[in-house]
Formats: C-alpha cells, sequence, structure tokens
C-alpha cells in the first residue's frame, strides 16, 4: 500500500520548485550588466622619433616649410602680416582656375586684348612694374594668360585676369579677400590682384598653405614648374624663379618691392625611404646684405639652405601599426575583447614632432559580436595631415550564457 508524503512536506517541496523556477525566470529576464569599450592607455606613438631638430631658419624676416600632404612642419619670425610683392598672384591664379578649371595640357578659353588692357600694360611699365607686353586684338589662351602671370609675373596679366573673371578690379580683389577667409589665411588681405598696391599682406605659413592648394592644380604645377615661355606678342619670357629646375625645386612664385623685400614660395621633390616628398616653403621679407646685395638673390640663398636642413632632418615613421592593440571590450560574462586596427598609419615629418592619437569608441556596445567586427575607429594627426583608421574586433564577442546567467546574482 503506497504511503502519501505528509501535507507539510508536500507543500514545502511545491514552494521550493516555484522559488527555484522563479530564480531561473528572474535571472534570465533580468538585465544584463553593461558591455563598455575603453581605450588603450598606450595608444600609439605620441612623437615623432628623435630629437627635436632646428632648422636652419633665415636671421631676418620670416619663413615657414611643410610637406605637401602633410601641413607646415615649423616656422620662423614672428609670424606677423608682411607684404607680398607678385607672391599675391598665388591667390589670383586661385581665383582663376576655380572660376575656370583648366587641366595640364588644355589650352581653355581664349581671351582677346583690349585698348584698356595695352593702356594698363603701358602704365605699369612706366611705373617701372613687372610687365608683359600686349597688343590691341591679341588672342591669349587661357594657359598663356597664366604663364604671363606666374612665369614672367606679368602685373599687367594680373589685372586683365581680374576683370576677366570677374568683371572689375574691385571685385576680383573682394573675391580674393573673402576667399582668404573661407581658406582659413585669416592673417592675410589683398588690395589688387598682382601685389604691388600697398596694403597687400600675408604670413609665410599661410602662403605655404595657399601654395599646397594651389599645387593641387594640375595647370598650376605644370605652369610653375616651367622656366620659360614664348607668348605670342611677348615672344620669350623667362620664369623670375631662377631656381626652378635646379636643386630639384619645382615652382612657386617670386616677389620683390622696396617695402616686402625678397619673397620666395618655393616647392622642391626630395626623397624618404624611397618614397617621394615635396618639401612647400615660404621666405618672405628678405633683404640683400653685404655679402649678397641683391634682395632676391640672398631670399634665394636662404631658401636653399633652409631646404637643405629640412631635407637632411626629415624622418619617416609608422605610428599605428595593424594588428595595434588600441582598445578593449569589457564584458563580465567573457574575457576583455581586444579592438586592432585595421591598417598601418605612417607619417614624414620632423624628429620629436607631436602626434596626436585618438581613439573614439561608442557608448553602448551589444553582444553578441562577430570577430572583426567595426567598432569605433583611431584618429591620427600630425599637423595637418589627419588620417582616421576603423577598429575591429579581435574575436568574437559571445552573449551572456544561461549558465552566467543562473550563476551570477
Amino acid at each position: 500500500m503506497a504511503t502519501s508524503l505528509p501535507v507539510g512536506r508536500l507543500a514545502a517541496a511545491v514552494v521550493i520548485v516555484l522559488l527555484a523556477v522563479a530564480y531561473v525566470v528572474v535571472q534570465f529576464v533580468r538585465p544584463v550588466p553593461s558591455v563598455t569599450a575603453s581605450a588603450s592607455t598606450a595608444a600609439a606613438k605620441t612623437s615623432m622619433p628623435g630629437a627635436p631638430v632646428s632648422l636652419a631658419w633665415p636671421t631676418q624676416g620670416e619663413a615657414a616649410i611643410g610637406i605637401e600632404g602633410g601641413g607646415v612642419l615649423g616656422s620662423s619670425g614672428a609670424q606677423t602680416p608682411t607684404p607680398l610683392a607678385s607672391v599675391a598672384k598665388l591667390m589670383t591664379a586661385y581665383l582663376v582656375l576655380r572660376a575656370h578649371p583648366l587641366q595640364a595640357t588644355a589650352s581653355g578659353p581664349t581671351i582677346t586684348i583690349t585698348p584698356a588692357d595695352v593702356a594698363t600694360y603701358r602704365q605699369d611699365r612706366l611705373a617701372g612694374d613687372s610687365v608683359v607686353a600686349v597688343r590691341s586684338g591679341e588672342k591669349l589662351s587661357e594657359l598663356q594668360a597664366l604663364e604671363a602671370l606666374l612665369i614672367p609675373s606679368g602685373d599687367n596679366i594680373a589685372a586683365l585676369l581680374a576683370d576677366w573673371v570677374a568683371g572689375s578690379q574691385p571685385a576680383f580683389v573682394a573675391e580674393m579677400n573673402a576667399t582668404a577667409g573661407r581658406l582659413g589665411l585669416t592673417d592675410t588681405h589683398y588690395t589688387d590682384a598682382s601685389g604691388v598696391t600697398p596694403g597687400t599682406y600675408s604670413t609665410a605659413t599661410s602662403q605655404v598653405k595657399l601654395a599646397m592648394i594651389d599645387m593641387t592644380m594640375p595647370a598650376f604645377r605644370a605652369i610653375v614648374d616651367m622656366a620659360q615661355v614664348t607668348l605670342p606678342v611677348a615672344g620669350l619670357q623667362y620664369n623670375v624663379n631662377a631656381l626652378v629646375g635646379k636643386h630639384q625645386i619645382i615652382g612657386v612664385k617670386t616677389g620683390y618691392t622696396t617695402s616686402a623685400g625678397g619673397c620666395f614660395v618655393f616647392a622642391a621633390k626630395t626623397k624618404l625611404d624611397g618614397k617621394p616628398v615635396t618639401l612647400v616653403g615660404a621666405v618672405l621679407h628678405q633683404y640683400g646684405t653685404t655679402a649678397q646685395p641683391s634682395a632676391l638673390t640672398e631670399t634665394f640663398d636662404v631658401t636653399l639652405t633652409l631646404l637643405a636642413s629640412a631635407d637632411h632632418a626629415l624622418v619617416r615613421s609608422t605610428v599605428v601599426r595593424r594588428g595595434e592593440v588600441l582598445g578593449t571590450i569589457h564584458a563580465p560574462w567573457t574575457g576583455s575583447v581586444a579592438l586592432e586596427s585595421t591598417r598601418d598609419v605612417a607619417f614624414t615629418g620632423l624628429p620629436g614632432q607631436r602626434i596626436s592619437t585618438t581613439v573614439v569608441l561608442p557608448d553602448k556596445v551589444g553582444a553578441p559580436l562577430p570577430a572583426r567586427h567595426p567598432l569605433g575607429k583611431v584618429v591620427v594627426t600630425l599637423g595637418a595631415e589627419q588620417v582616421t583608421v576603423p577598429l575591429v574586433t579581435a574575436r568574437a564577442l559571445p552573449a551572456v550564457s544561461l549558465g552566467w546567467r543562473l550563476t551570477n546574482v
């Protein structure tokens, strides 16, 4: 004959079962602890390798030098606005090519020389300005006009192009100043398209930035690398930049007035670890010395000295490596999951130059996640050069398991 449990014991067993079921249900439905992500405390390098160096800066005026694509590396002098002379034509050429884009092998639209253009030429010639001869009815292509502007540095051609692009020189000058503001050249002001009129000024640093922008335009880059050009009426014209084609120099623009002194914005090719590099710099407000009375020749001399020192000092370094751990995911139910860089980041710069590395991670992280899942990014900056690289999970992040839920209160 079967015996039954006493009512009290049966009730207790039922309660235990119900409590167990309730515990399982509660553990299963209660919120899971948050998954968090944090940046590595030793993320990448903080400076370019080597002790900081001092370049061979000019002893007068101001100067700046940088790497094409990498921005300004350093500067000397007060970097206060100084007269530009014909270096102002860097902005004139920029506005012409922005209004009428021109490929390096194209000639562009035709500009017909008017009697007013001839009058400007004669007036500028009498004033002793740098001019390019023109004749009424002469036809210049856009390319030829830019060659006349940038190679023999025709002040009258600057006025011609200003009228062609904007309808009047005041309108063009207004656009020059508005564009300087848009490009962040806040210490720059223009009073005419040629740089002759007093009141046009800038700094070496700003002119390096502008030259780098100009050099992204194929037609500009090709023109400033020419030693000479033949124009329809003016005939053979030589580049005022006597260094072009020498010492690996490929441009950019000279200038001289008694108030500005010698000015030279330059670009020069070099190599580092077998990779091509273009240095872009500016040397402003240089005057003749006892040893070298010519202000422009003195400007060329100090430029070559500065270039040599920068060329010898440049270093290239991999500052972030593919697979480098730059962050970590933390989940209570599993081990940490590393966040890795997806590629190398290499910079060219000067020894000791500061590198900024910022790891950007989401505030909330869900689970599960597969291996190699994109999560966050690293932003690495050297000067004006900035590289963003996605981060990925080094392994899968599993979902929380039932076993973990049941054993963790």
